[in-house]
C-alpha cells in the first residue's frame, strides 16, 4: 500500500492581507477542502479585513468576518509549494525552487462592494484554474 501523495500547499500574498489574498485563500479552501493546504499573508498587514471584501464574499457564501490579516514570514514562503503574489512588488521574499505566480488584480482597498465584486469573481476564476493546474478537483 503506497502512502498518499502529499497535498500541495499554496500561499497567497498581498500587501495588507485584507482583500485579494483573503478572497483567494477563502475560495481555495472552499473549493479544495482538505486536499490543499492554504495560507495567506501580507507584507504590511492591515488591522482588519476590508469590510467591502467581507460583504462581497458573504454574497458568494463565504464568511470572512472572523479572519484577521497575518504578517508574511519567510517560514510561510518556505513551507509553500506555490506562492501567488498580488501586488506586493519587491516586498515579498523569494526563495529558490518555489513556484511563483503573480496575479495582477485591481486592489480593493478603499473601494466599495460594487468595485470589489468583479475582483472577487476574477479571483474565483483564477483559483479554479489553479486547482486544475494542481490536478485537484474543485468541489462546491
Amino acid at each position: 500500500m503506497s502512502a498518499a501523495a502529499p497535498r500541495p500547499s499554496v500561499l497567497f500574498v498581498c500587501v495588507h492581507n485584507a482583500g485579494r489574498s483573503q478572497m483567494a485563500a477563502a475560495f481555495l479552501a472552499r473549493l479544495a477542502g482538505d486536499r490543499v493546504e492554504v495560507r495567506s499573508a501580507g507584507s504590511a498587514p492591515a488591522e482588519t479585513v476590508n469590510p467591502a471584501v467581507v460583504e462581497a464574499m458573504h454574497e458568494a457564501g463565504i464568511d470572512l468576518s472572523a479572519e484577521t490579516p497575518k504578517i508574511l514570514t519567510p517560514e510561510a514562503v518556505q513551507a509553500s509549494d506555490v506562492v501567488i503574489t498580488m501586488g506586493c512588488g519587491d516586498t515579498c521574499p523569494v526563495f529558490p525552487g518555489k513556484r511563483y505566480l503573480d496575479w495582477r488584480l485591481d486592489d480593493p482597498a478603499g473601494q466599495g462592494v460594487d468595485a470589489v465584486r468583479p475582483i472577487r469573481d476574477a479571483i474565483e476564476q483564477r483559483v479554479r484554474g489553479l486547482l486544475a493546474e494542481l490536478g485537484v478537483p474543485a468541489g462546491a
